[in-house]
């Protein structure tokens, strides 16, 4: 089914949502422009269709090339709570098994987008 879609320039006619999800994404459609099916006479704003809403663009400069900087920091606050359980005070013993616990919480985070990312488009 085709989509038009009215932006303040004018209007273009895409072939499939899925065209239309694709210049969403390269920032061609803005969220603010209107769209409809060829064959309703509803316009809608591209924002609130739920295929759109979920499409994102594609990371750029250091974002794309990861969570380096969580991991770095679960690896400073690691070392701190190491330092802190090998102490002889309890007090500090314990605070270093709470950094610890955050710093499993911050690594769990980063496993799991990296494992709900998808794969580079071609």
């Amino acid at each position: 089914m085709r989509y038009v879609v009215r932006t303040p320039d004018g209007e273009l006619t895409y072939p499939s949502l899925l065209d239309v999800e694709r210049a969403y994404v390269q920032g061609l459609v803005d969220a603010d422009d209107e769209v409809r099916e060829e064959t309703s006479q509803t316009w809608r704003k591209a924002g609130s269709l739920p295929v759109l809403a979920r499409a994102k663009s594609p990371s750029s400069g250091l974002a794309a090339r990861g969570q380096w900087l969580t991991v770095a920091g679960a690896v400073l606050v690691g070392a701190l709570a190491l330092s802190l359980v090998l102490r002889d005070s309890w007090h500090l013993r314990i605070l270093g098994i709470v950094l610890a616990l955050v710093v499993s919480s911050l690594l769990t985070r980063v496993t799991f987008k990296a494992f709900k990312r998808p794969p580079p488009q071609a």
